[in-house]
């Protein structure tokens, strides 16, 4: 067996003297032992607390064969599809078939079906008829109910019901997981484990269903856009642990689905338990001859600092997976684990990132959030700051700088998105200046995401004008430091609410401040967000109002177009929009015009003026 890893065969369960595991986990991802991959964190609890734990990863899902390869374990298996959701894994926001994958050997696309969670679970069942299996990770906890599906344009049942699991382990899954190995230990049967928080099961029997909130019945969601909208905002407001209530799906009149509360967040001990728990770190070594596993590389040098996010963009799904409570390490957790690099032969003094969901986000929006759990009818930081938000840089300003001071550390990046609403609403700019001074270099990645505002309401992001006086005070900070560094904005196109007009707008805005994105963000309907609601249904559950939703393919290559209005291959699309929306003005050669006439010397000229652009 390779040493320290986790048995992936046989001959490893035999050379640590194991005739049988105690659970099986089925992965998507390859198998990288590390804490940033959700099935090394899981199947590393689980040991901690006694159990055996093999893993499959990538299995040959034509062969049943294949995920017999560790035998029958003696509790049951866990099924992911790996750190993302095999659809979004597969295709691009066009549908077309992604050409590298990641989390696989050598980036080679095709090691995992499209819905890996059904195809892995169906597989299991034609083998292991009773053995129970838990599912979890992002594909499975953001599909645990009804839900669209951008792939198929239609609803879906719930994931649990077209897998044929026993249970989902929903949210980060580390209390929960090991609740459930408990109760299968003691005895009891997949189907009685009712009462465990982070969990989705299913039952025929009403009396299973007690003091729970109904949600529409799964064929009033199907074929009604508004009970799908209502039944978005009450699964929304029953994300948070210390609020949440039961909630059920009904399925023909007999059949329920029901989610119990989140589990309660990890206290800083509970982190840093989890993160010092003895993972390799590295890929196994089956994979060495394909050159490993690209993913790695990207956070093989990062650090972790929290979870959580009282953000709350509508467009993300991290309130219904890691929910809004911000979870933060100790300083000497992550210390410990920067101190492993330097004894790293590959590390040539550069930390990566230090953050999470939002890098300097290490503590709860407001004090009560600990008792009492966010707020059901606010959001922390939007449409204002909240009066209560504790506004405080200082925890994470001591922890960089106890970083970059370790010997051997050669520069510290946070590469993870800053939110630059919650900085700016810090009266003290000490953070912004190290920042700018020490932790970035030439760049500095945010996500104002657009310009017009009513379009930032339905993203839940603030106004513009809390972007622009972010710029202000960037370039004033770097002018003092004598620095030329410059703000890389990432938008999105086509995002509900975004008409042409809006478009159009956003267009004018990069001309009139000189910049010309290089990469754009297609809005992508990813299970389990309240954007992709929209999408769907042209609804927002916050509200109920109705949405703008630009779902026509020119329409969006249009939109598309003119955030990206400088480039060549652009042109006639920029122009079809312009001329469609009465913007001719903004052809021609005038400061303000995006783009020249079609035709002349001039036309010429314009494209040497256009290149001058600052290329973000």
């Amino acid at each position: 067996m390779a040493e320290g890893f986790l048995p992936v065969c046989r001959q490893d369960m035999e050379e640590a003297g194991l005739d049988q595991l105690d659970f099986v986990y089925v992965c998507g991802d390859a198998y990288v032992d590390h804490p940033s991959f959700g099935s090394a964190i899981i199947s590393r609890v689980l040991e901690d607390r006694g159990y055996t734990v093999g893993m499959i990863c990538q299995p040959d899902w034509r062969d049943e064969r294949s995920v017999c390869v560790l035998g029958k374990p003696r509790l049951g298996f866990l099924v992911s599809s790996g750190n993302m959701d095999s659809m979004v894994n597969h295709y691009t926001v066009a549908k077309k078939r992604r050409h590298q994958d990641a989390y696989s050997p050598g980036g080679v696309m095709g090691k995992r079906p499209d819905r890996a969670v059904i195809v892995y679970c169906n597989l299991i069942r034609k083998t292991y008829k009773d053995t129970p299996i838990i599912i979890g990770g992002l594909e499975a906890s953001l599909r645990r109910m009804g839900h669209y599906d951008y792939w198929d344009n239609k609803v879906r049942r719930s994931i649990l019901l077209d897998s044929g699991a026993d249970l989902i382990s929903y949210g980060m899954g580390e209390r929960s997981i090991v609740e459930i190995a408990d109760a299968l230990a003691s005895g009891l049967k997949a189907g009685e484990l009712t009462f465990i928080r982070g969990t989705v099961y299913k039952t025929r029997d009403k009396d299973d269903v007690e003091d729970a909130v109904r949600l529409p019945d799964f064929e009033a969601i199907k074929s009604d856009k508004r009970a799908y909208a209502k039944s978005v905002a009450l699964q929304y407001e029953n994300t948070d642990p210390f609020q949440a209530r039961r909630i059920y799906e009904t399925y023909d009149g007999a059949l329920f689905v029901v989610q119990n509360p989140p589990a309660l967040p990890l206290s800083t001990i509970d982190m840093d338990d989890v993160y010092a728990l003895p993972y390799m770190r590295t890929w196994h070594p089956m994979y060495d001859k394909e050159g490993g596993i690209p993913a790695l590389e990207e956070i093989r040098f990062s650090l972790t600092s929290n979870r959580g996010c009282f953000g709350g963009c509508s467009f993300c799904a991290l309130t219904f997976h890691e929910g809004r409570i911000v979870q933060a390490r100790s300083h000497e957790s992550i210390i410990n684990e920067a101190k492993m690099f330097l004894a790293d032969p590959h590390f040539k003094g550069y930390i990566h990132d230090v953050g999470g969901p939002s890098a300097e986000f290490r503590a709860p929006a407001c004090k009560k959030q600990l008792k009492h759990g966010a707020c059901r009818d606010r959001q922390c930081l939007w449409p204002q700051p909240c009066p209560s938000l504790r506004v405080d840089h200082s925890d994470y300003l001591q922890l960089l700088r106890k970083l970059r001071d370790l010997p051997g550390v050669k520069k510290v990046f946070v590469r993870s998105g800053i939110r630059f609403d919650y900085l700016m609403a810090d009266k003290d700019k000490t953070f912004l200046r190290e920042l700018s001074r020490y932790h970035i270099s030439g760049q500095l990645r945010v996500a104002p995401e657009h310009i017009s505002d009513h379009v930032l309401c339905r993203m839940g992001k603030p106004g513009v004008k809390v972007y622009d006086a972010f710029i202000r005070e960037f370039e004033k900070v770097n002018r003092q430091l004598g620095k030329d560094q410059y703000v890389v904005p990432y938008l999105m196109s086509s995002h509900p609410g975004s008409t042409m007009k809006d478009a159009i707008a956003l267009a004018e805005y990069e001309k009139k401040a000189g910049i010309n994105p290089r990469q754009v963000q297609d809005f992508y309907p990813t299970p389990g967000t309240i954007s992709t609601c929209m999408y769907y249904t042209g609804i927002d559950p916050r509200d109920m109002s109705p949405v703008y939703v630009a779902s026509d393919p020119h329409e969006k290559a249009m939109q598309r177009a003119l955030i990206q209005f400088a480039s060549p291959d652009n042109y006639d699309l920029v122009r079809e929009a312009l001329l469609r929306e009465g913007r001719k003005d903004l052809i021609g050669f005038g400061p303000a015009c995006l783009i020249p006439p079609r035709k002349g010397a001039g036309h010429r000229k314009n494209k040497g003026r256009i290149k001058n652009i600052k290329k973000v």
